[in-house]
């Protein structure tokens, strides 16, 4: 697959101090480069062009839009790693699916491993699965289009969670070309946003908490 970012428009900065960044990820961007030179291209690259020292504390896939949390210097990077690690960090996540759920909140609680033949697809393993929990909530049912709104708190942070939960559970997101009915040249994006993070500034002790619209 030809990797082809959206244009760079300037960085959509939410929050800014000495030691942090709040960016708002537009699809279709890499979070990190990948591997080739024609995988650069990205958002940590496009920071750093204002913020020399930004680097990423946590990522979203290149499909997924929303809030992305940078650490300015390598102090507050291993502060931020270890929220994460430790699960301080609130992160919500809005998505249309399809199909309409039955259920208006509940769990899925379901073990995902990498499916190495088919990489980078992850995939539910009850043997050698990683624990992996994802809670939800019913926002919306449009029942003449056939398409859910749901709101998604990972518990964990699996590659593709999200994405292969909710498929496993027979409602996959819109526009997911690995999970679901989405096809590559479709045109449609993967309707997944992250809209909400909430933690605790490392050096001064605030409580933050930001929110995005999903643009869907």
């Amino acid at each position: 697959m030809n990797y082809l970012p959206p244009p760079d428009a300037g960085l959509a900065v939410v929050f800014a101090d000495d030691g942090l960044l709040v960016v708002d990820k537009p699809a279709g961007l890499l979070s990190v480069p990948g591997r080739g030179a024609d995988k650069q291209d990205c958002l940590l690259t496009r920071a750093q062009k204002d913020f020399p020292d930004a680097l990423a504390a946590h990522r979203l896939d290149m499909s997924t839009s929303g809030l992305l949390l940078l650490a300015r210097g390598a102090a507050m990077h291993s502060a931020l790693s270890r929220l994460f690690r430790e699960r301080l960090v609130d992160k919500r996540y809005v998505a249309l699916v399809e199909g309409c759920l039955a259920a208006d909140d509940g769990e899925i609680d379901l073990p995902l491993i990498v499916d190495w033949p088919n990489r980078p697809r992850q995939k539910v393993d009850f043997a050698i699965g990683k624990p992996s929990l994802t809670r939800f909530r019913t926002l919306q049912r449009d029942t003449a289009k056939q398409q859910s709104r749901l709101e998604l708190t990972p518990v964990t942070g699996r590659s593709h969670q999200l994405r292969v939960h909710l498929a496993a559970l027979g409602h996959p997101i819109v526009g997911d070309e690995l999970y679901g009915s989405g096809a590559l040249d479709s045109g449609v994006r993967l309707h997944l946003h992250a809209t909400a993070l909430c933690f605790v500034h490392p050096l001064t002790g605030q409580a933050l908490s930001f929110h995005s619209d999903a643009p869907f």
